[in-house]
């Protein structure tokens, strides 16, 4: 049988842990065969694509994201899932964690046990497609709620966790969790002896209550600044905790509209190149025109670039690629800083490494072609240019 080769160069490699100059990436039959310099590389034999002047890098992985393309990830239906990939696959995101947003719990057990199963047949020939499950609620905090339903809140409890985990047939790999509510520290450590990962968030938690919780297990932090306790000198609450824990990994919203440039800033000399992680935070209108779209089960309005329900930031539009040229930006960060933010960062806060956010031979030929700037150029998909 003759294998289909493809050859990728650039002036620059980010494999997930360190740059490799003039890279020569040979891929076959969609998965990454070799990986040299230049000058060891042998002389390319196959379809050459030259990519002069970037940056080639593992596709994002955005374990935080509700949807894209006019579908929610609640919806659970093959079509659904298909035009998430084919959009989130264009704007080079490789990988990601479906997330749920709180709703009944039956809705919420129907859309899990969906997921679940559809996490565990990916369709031949479908493009970007969940690896996991993130469920941001119902364990939020009524006082920083943000747009999640005030009446289908709840306080932490084991036994609705373990319906929800046997729902996702054990795909749930992230929760967020409001640190002060009671029985959250004991729900995190049960949590995290299944596997999962606690991020703290939509929360009004001290410093005290907030320690507690990383104490039983939690690993990282849920849209740092939004929907979270105001940073105060007496008092620093969660969010002096996050900044400061060097522990903590900590997810931030880089749209210019979540967070200002100078907090992007701050986020970023506080956590760093080991800790810091971009997520998207996205709904369904994200790949759309202004209008009306759903979160889960209510409305959401998108103008100019805001997700707006009942006067609340619902989420957001933006995409990953975005993401990555506003960090570079806000921050004068290089680019391969603002890569590991979106490839390896999470995938190790996941405990997805194997899976996400490295170049690796043996792995599936997903990558970005990026400029110094963070603008994606290429999106490749299995080795093919999307």
């Amino acid at each position: 049988m003759t294998r289909m080769r493809t050859v990728f160069t650039a002036d620059r490699l980010w494999d997930g842990a360190r740059v490799v100059e003039n890279p020569v990436v040979v891929v076959e039959d969609g998965q990454i065969a070799s990986i040299a310099s230049a000058k060891e590389a042998a002389q390319p034999n196959g379809e050459v694509h030259a990519f002069p002047g970037l940056t080639l890098g593992p596709a994002f992985f955005d374990v935080h994201i509700h949807g894209s393309a006019g579908h929610d990830v609640m919806e659970a239906t093959p079509q659904a899932l298909l035009t998430i990939g084919k959009f989130l696959a264009s704007r080079g995101t490789g990988a990601y964690l479906a997330t749920t947003v709180t709703a009944p719990i039956d809705t919420t057990l129907r859309a899990l046990n969906g997921l679940a199963r559809l996490i565990a047949k990916k369709p031949e020939g479908a493009q970007t497609w969940p690896i996991g499950i993130h469920l941001e609620g119902p364990f939020l905090s009524h006082a920083k709620r943000g747009v999640h339903p005030p009446d289908l809140l709840l306080e932490p409890s084991i036994d609705t966790f373990d319906k929800m985990y046997e729902a996702a047939e054990g795909y749930v790999r992230l929760m967020t969790l409001a640190p002060e509510l009671p029985g959250a520290a004991e729900l995190a450590a049960h949590a995290t002896a299944k596997g999962v990962r606690i991020s703290m968030g939509h929360s009004n938690a001290v410093a005290a209550e907030t320690r507690a919780t990383i104490t039983a297990g939690a690993t990282s932090a849920t849209h740092t600044f939004n929907a979270m306790r105001a940073l105060d000198h007496r008092e620093p609450g969660i969010l002096g905790v996050v900044l400061a824990d060097d522990s903590l990994f900590a997810e931030l919203i880089c749209d210019g509209i979540h967070t200002a440039p100078e907090l992007v800033r701050l986020w970023w000399k506080a956590k760093g190149a080991g800790r810091a992680i971009l997520i998207t935070d996205a709904m369904a209108a994200a790949g759309m025109p202004d209008g009306e779209y759903t979160l889960g089960n209510f409305a959401v309005q998108v103008a100019d670039g805001r997700a707006m329900a009942n006067g609340v930031l619902a989420g957001s539009v933006l995409t990953l690629d975005h993401a990555l040229k506003n960090f570079v930006e806000f921050t004068g960060a290089p680019v391969e800083n603002g890569l590991r933010l979106l490839g390896a960062n999470p995938a190790a806060m996941t405990g997805f490494s194997n899976r996400a956010g490295s170049v690796a031979e043996g792995q599936p030929a997903n990558l970005v072609a990026v400029d110094k700037a963070g603008k994606l150029v290429q999106s490749i998909h299995a080795g093919i240019l999307i």
